[in-house]
């Protein structure tokens, strides 16, 4: 046998899908070793769903007729419910509380205010008040007997509170209140009794916010009018004490601060006036003497101008002389005194020309100057008193503003006081029934339909969660797309279960029945997966025992021979051999291992024509000892050449050596899984292990396939393969030797 007649480690074949294909057998690097993990349980789509669906849809429709039933059965069972409902308008008040002088109004905030009112319907102060209203504490339907008074009210407040309900409408200010029992009657009367006791508790709420906003205002008034006393007091005693006394009101709006408010303040106001009407005399008589002066002023000048020029001439010649002589000269003397009795004669003259006239007004002048004058320093004496006066009327006015403060406070809180009194006595209130509540012509529950639904709901939800949960806990290859998908090997051929017990071979000889049909395209599959067709020794193999690893190498062995092929089959488990003559096993695989005998010492023809079985031979006790010998390769090697194909059935990979050692000896291995029944985990370990050897795998076949085992699941690990003798084994292949002639 020759190394191209072994596939070398990791060749992974690609089968074709159609002609385009040409029936060739891709390899990608001929000496690349892989490995493949199982694929994520949650990598789950559409399809996997719907064959889950499929294949669990018995424990899925029992869960819904569970879930069905018990739905019908709660309806039957539930005590009816009668639910009486009434309706109610929530008006936020709006009350201005505020100074009539000050712009705005105080309005509650709608969605705060109605979502404390809907708090306050569902609050337990207002269930009790409804339990004492009715006196439910005494219904034997509500209450228990047998309980003291304040049990049974306790009890009858939880009973209203756990049956009793608030529905806003939405975008509106109305508000739903219902209440549920068994007795429609008392469904109604607690539902009204509910609105007419919310309603009368508001207006008591209203008043005793009222009652206590009074309370305090009055003791606010009492305290700030204690103030306003002290104030005042403190005030006029500072008046006495320094002597101030004020000409306006003390309590008008600016003017505390005047200094017209003063004794001197006001005698300085009416001076000041006085003062300026003698300022306007005096002006008018100064103008009205000045005129007269002016008018007499020509008259005087024409009367004495003959006497101003002798005066005139005079003084001229004092003047000459009086570079020649002093002053006291006789003839200046004389002259002097001739020039002054001129003068004289002069303002005698001047004084007749004017007459009595200028001298009643400049008399008026005189007299309205002394006015002014003497008012001007009276003025300035009480300007200096007023000054004096301001200074102390600082702490005078810290006290006047003070009161001034305290009496606005109080009048503030006069005012409040009074509209609080007038909101206190408005009888309307924000709450009004729209409907009041009437008993109810039906249960409001149970509801069959709503129940059916639900049961449906939850009996489906648990019965796709069941069959999920028990898919993914079931982690087996169950259909081709499993093994693609998982394994990533080609699926080469299903092969449904096989129904009833007859003998495989008896299966077999019927060509039309599935499992033939089924082998036969197995057949047909592996004559694409190499370039020359078939391989020419191939190795089939399992995960574990009892795939249908033996009934598959049968039935491809019965195939190819039909074909006209010459095939070899070799019974290589050396631990738990399949293939039995029916003699004692002195010939086969085990003692040809052992010497050098040629192949057709031991072969054995069949009934088949054209089949050849080299059976197991005696069990040795170092099986993977004789199976790792270089007569292994020699032997298939001369089957090679001596026959058109060797068909080889080995052990179950499990844990052993055995399947590797043949894998890696033959041209190509086919694994076997049976569909629902091995593990995915153990299934990867099996290919891991062949193709860590070296083995050739050209894809995977599928048997017991069932129509309904479709989708993934969870969980690993696989049964242990325990040997024993050939009659362990609970069915066998008997393949009669035919002796030749």
């Amino acid at each position: 046998m020759s190394k191209n007649d072994i596939e070398p480690a990791g060749a992974q074949p690609i089968w074709p899908l159609g002609p385009q294909a040409g029936g060739k057998l891709a390899l990608p690097d001929p000496w690349a070793q892989q490995s493949y993990k199982a694929p994520s349980a949650t990598d789950i789509n559409l399809g996997t769903l719907w064959r889950i669906l499929a294949e669990w849809r018995w424990l899925i429709l029992g869960a819904i007729a569970v879930g069905l039933a018990a739905a019908v059965m709660l309806t039957f069972l539930t005590t009816p419910m009668y639910r009486a409902a009434a309706t109610l308008e929530i008006n936020p008040p709006t009350v201005e509380i505020l100074d009539e002088r000050k712009t705005g109004t105080r309005q509650s905030n709608d969605r705060d205010y109605l979502t404390t009112q809907y708090g306050l319907l569902a609050s337990r102060n207002l269930a009790q008040r409804v339990a004492q209203d009715l006196n439910l504490a005494s219904n034997p339907q509500i209450v228990p007997p047998g309980l003291d008074r304040t049990t049974r009210i306790k009890v009858a407040t939880g009973v209203l509170q756990g049956h009793f309900e608030v529905y806003p409408v939405p975008q509106s200010r109305l508000v739903r209140i219902s209440y549920t029992s068994p007795n429609p009657g008392l469904s109604a009367q607690i539902t009204n009794s509910f609105a007419d006791s919310f309603i009368n508790s508001s207006l008591e709420r209203r008043y005793e916010a009222s009652s206590y906003a009074r309370q305090f205002l009055e003791r606010q008034i009492a305290k700030q009018k204690a103030e306003l006393e002290i104030s005042e007091r403190k005030l006029v005693a500072y008046a006495q004490a320094q002597g101030l006394i004020t000409t306006g009101g003390s309590g008008d709006k600016g003017s505390s601060g005047s200094d017209t408010n003063s004794l001197q303040g006001a005698s300085l106001v009416a001076l000041n006036q006085a003062l300026t009407d003698a300022q306007s005399k005096r002006i008018s008589a100064e103008q009205r003497y000045r005129q007269a002066n002016s008018l007499n002023a020509s008259e005087i000048t024409q009367s004495t101008s003959a006497l101003r020029a002798s005066r005139a001439a005079l003084q001229a010649e004092y003047q000459e002389k009086l570079a020649s002589f002093k002053p006291d000269y006789p003839d200046m003397v004389r002259l002097r005194t001739r020039i002054e009795a001129l003068g004289q004669e002069i303002a005698r003259e001047g004084g007749t020309v004017s007459g009595g006239k200028t001298s009643t007004l400049l008399a008026e002048y005189r007299a309205a100057a002394a006015e002014e004058r003497s008012l001007q320093a009276r003025v300035n004496q009480l300007r200096q008193s007023v000054m004096t006066d301001r200074g102390d009327r600082v702490q005078y006015n810290i006290l006047q503003r003070e009161a001034d403060t305290n009496r606005s406070l109080y009048d503030a809180l006069l005012q409040r006081y009074k509209e609080i009194g007038v909101a206190a006595g408005i009888g309307t209130n924000s709450v009004s029934v729209v409907d009041r509540a009437e008993p109810p012509g039906g249960p409001y529950s149970p509801n069959l339909l709503l129940n059916l639904a639900v049961g449906l709901a939850l009996g489906a939800i648990a019965g796709i969660g069941a069959a999920l949960a028990l898919e993914f806990l079931n982690d087996t290859i169950k259909t081709p797309d499993d093994v693609r998908d998982k394994l990533r090997l080609p699926s080469l051929g299903v092969v449904p279960k096989k129904k009833g017990n007859d003998p495989l071979a008896e299966e077999l000889k019927d060509q039309t029945s599935p499992v033939a049909e089924a082998y036969s395209s197995l057949r047909t599959s592996l004559q694409f997966t190499t370039d020359t067709g078939a391989p020419k020794t191939l190795l089939i193999t399992s995960t574990r025992a009892a795939e249908g690893k033996s009934s598959t190498t049968l039935a491809l062995a019965q195939g190819f021979a039909r074909l006209g092929k010459s095939v070899l089959l070799i019974d290589s488990d050396l631990r738990k051999p399949a293939f039995v003559t029916g003699v004692e096993p002195n010939e086969g695989l085990s003692k040809l291992l052992t010497n050098t005998d040629t192949l057709n010492q031991h072969v054995m023809k069949t009934q088949f024509e054209g089949l050849t079985l080299l059976p197991c031979g005696p069990l040795p006790p170092n099986p993977a000892e004789l199976l790792s010998s270089p007569r292994l390769k020699a032997i298939l090697a001369e089957a090679s050449a001596n026959y058109d194909m060797v068909i080889v059935d080995g052990p179950p990979v499990l844990g052993l050596a055995d399947a590797p050692l043949l894998s890696a000896n033959c041209r190509a291995t086919l694994l076997v899984i049976e569909s629902g029944k091995t593990r995915t985990k153990a299934a990867i370990d099996a290919v891991n292990r062949l193709k860590a050897s070296g083995g050739n795998i050209v894809g995977a076949v599928l048997t017991k396939f069932r129509h309904q085992a479709h989708g993934y699941g969870y969980g690993y690990g696989y049964e242990p393969y325990r040997y024993g003798g050939v009659g362990s084994r609970e069915r066998e292949i008997k393949l009669i030797p035919q002796r030749a002639e």
